[in-house]
């Protein structure tokens, strides 16, 4: 959920997700796609499920990109996708 309402919890939301994935990424440059899943899902409760939405939101925003060959992700940083 993108949109928090009443009675969401602040830390359930596919946008903390994301800001706890993009902070570890920018710490890290790389990093693999399944010890980023883990760590979502120890740091929130719930984070299993927001993994995916939240990864892709931030791939939407061009902060991240997915390397198949290596099976991780790499933080991109702002206007650095093309």
């Amino acid at each position: 959920m993108l949109r928090p309402t009443k009675h969401s919890h602040p830390d359930r939301t596919v946008i903390n997700v994301s800001l706890l994935i993009l902070a570890r990424l920018r710490s890290r440059r790389v990093d693999e796609y399944d010890a980023l899943r883990r760590y979502a899902k120890k740091a929130v409760t719930g984070g299993d499920v927001l993994f995916l939405p939240a990864l892709n939101f931030l791939y939407l925003l061009g902060l991240v990109d997915y390397r198949p060959k290596t099976d991780a992700v790499e933080y991109v940083g702002p206007n650095e996708t093309l």
